[in-house]
């Protein structure tokens, strides 16, 4: 029986762990084709002299046991092997999720909770606000969510999202909450809620914090433990493209970019890359692709009958792009109650007077990130779109504007910085407002071409997470295996959902 041969695009978490499901059957071979010099997206790992930095920062939970179990097989956890951390590099660290809110020079717990801190720190007057406005919205609620808004107003009251919600993620996106499809709430936040908060700390309290990894009725944004490779997140994907690299059956071209596919009716005949090095292009034919490429740049490589509508919806298509300033510390101004390093694996800065967007501590996410662990290793998180004032921005001059940011809201002193990098990733948040609002035209197009499947953050334009890229992958193999041509089960992938699917057949 002849090979069927598969193209992707993208060797992040999607386009990976498409081609190793598939190679686990006979008769497949896989070309994956990767722009950058690595693998992972914007879960690799950036290593600069010997400090790591983890793009964005990338818990390594889920819902989805089948994610679990995956992830586990490539790298074990601390807990599935006899061998500590200092002993092997092949492994995963438990780690406790402690992130809090800056606002107003002051700490508050995340997700918001009614704690005396919290209370100490806004205020009886505002805190009564808080709690008049939230009962109004759960006795008045917006009958029709028509933007990002009206959906944090029905969830935390008007006043709650006014001081905790509405700067924050107009910094993230550059757009009012007006303006962004309540989408983006239902993808990120899902069952987020006062009451949920509210009932996880009290949970919390009773429980001690001793529960099992799984926690599986906790949602996924209140969860206090998460595994993380000892070198961050482009560990996982690098052992992943070594067990790859093993098979004669697939071959990771990097440095090739994708400049046009060959549309006929209904099925892309050949997709045309260019060796980015030697500017050779190549003409690739193969029985099936499956792209992870942002589907704004797919469809505009499209040469053939693409409806002009689509095509225009496509071009239309935003997204935020990011920027990481690493800062490498003597020590923070900001200590702990004894006077140590903040436990804080990141850090939402929510004051309107800098643009820094959110702060990493990259020793508590893994101290092996550090070549040495008694400094400290930062990333300056800066949302923006690629070539505005910020992005265009010299390094040197990034780096001044983060260390000024970060002295001026008084978590370090100028004097303790001794090095520091820039980091740009274009389009790593797919965006929910602007053209998007006729996207649907888009995924309808493309779902008509029968050996096209989109996976993966980009490829569907979803802000979603690295289990459901993956989640998204295992369904199209899936489908590519059963010859189904309908791909309205990819769309449907949800690993929350996945896990209540579980529990209905336990």
């Amino acid at each position: 029986m002849a090979s069927k041969k598969v193209l992707i695009i993208g060797a992040g978490p999607a386009g990976l762990t498409a081609a190793f499901e598939l190679l686990k059957e006979p008769n497949y071979e896989v070309v994956i084709l990767e722009k950058d010099d690595c693998v992972g997206g914007i879960s690799r790992t950036v290593n600069y002299q010997g400090n790591r930095i983890d793009i964005g920062g990338h818990r390594f939970f889920s819902k989805s046991d089948w994610v679990m179990d995956w992830w586990k097989k490539i790298l074990p956890s601390q807990e599935d092997v006899d061998q500590s951390a200092d002993q092997t590099d092949k492994i995963m660290l438990t780690r406790n999720r402690i992130s809090r809110i800056y606002y107003l020079r002051k700490f508050f717990n995340y997700p918001v909770n009614l704690s005396l801190q919290t209370i100490k720190n806004l205020g009886l007057w505002r805190i009564f606000k808080i709690g008049l406005s939230y009962f109004k919205a759960r006795i008045l609620p917006i009958k029709k969510e028509k933007n990002l808004r009206d959906f944090f107003i029905n969830r935390f009251g008007k006043e709650l999202y006014l001081t905790f919600f509405k700067d924050y993620t107009e910094k993230v996106w550059g757009a009012p909450c007006e303006n962004i499809s309540p989408e983006w709430g239902a993808q990120r936040i899902k069952g987020l809620s006062v009451s949920k908060a509210i009932g996880h700390a009290i949970k919390s309290l009773a429980l001690n914090k001793k529960r099992d990894l799984a926690q599986k009725n906790i949602e996924t944004s209140l969860i206090s433990r998460f595994l993380y490779p000892k070198y961050g997140p482009g560990q996982m994907w690098e052992a992943v493209a070594d067990l790859l690299n093993q098979k004669k059956q697939v071959k990771i071209l990097f440095h090739h970019q994708v400049v046009g596919l060959e549309y006929q009716t209904d099925k892309i005949t050949s997709v045309r890359a260019r060796d980015l090095v030697s500017g050779q292009e190549i003409n690739f034919l193969f029985d099936y692709v499956l792209s992870t490429m942002p589907v704004k740049d797919l469809v505009q490589a499209m040469k053939g009958t693409v409806p002009n509508e689509v095509k225009e919806i496509a071009r239309a298509l935003q997204y935020r792009d990011f920027i990481t300033v690493g800062l490498l510390a003597k020590q923070l101004k900001i200590k702990d109650q004894n006077s140590s390093l903040i436990k804080d694996n990141w850090i939402y800065i929510q004051e309107p007077d800098v643009k820094l967007g959110r702060l990493q501590i990259f020793n508590n996410w893994s101290p092996y990130m550090l070549a040495n662990p008694a400094q400290v290793w930062l990333g300056l998180e800066y949302f923006c779109q690629e070539n505005d004032k910020l992005w265009n921005m010299a390094d040197e001059d990034l780096k001044k504007l983060g260390i000024e940011e970060l002295s001026k809201i008084d978590i370090i002193e100028t004097s303790a910085i001794v090095d520091g990098v820039v980091i740009r990733m274009p389009k790593t948040y797919p965006a929910y407002f602007g053209a998007y609002e006729h996207f649907a035209k888009i995924r309808n197009f493309t779902d008509s071409i029968t050996n096209l499947f989109l996976i993966g953050r980009n490829g569907m334009h979803r802000y979603n997470n690295m289990d459901h890229s993956m989640l998204s992958a295992r369904q199209a193999v899936a489908n590519i295996l059963n010859g189904l041509v309908d791909k309205t089960n990819i769309w449907q992938v949800n690993a929350e959902q996945e896990y209540h699917e579980q529990k209905k057949h336990e």
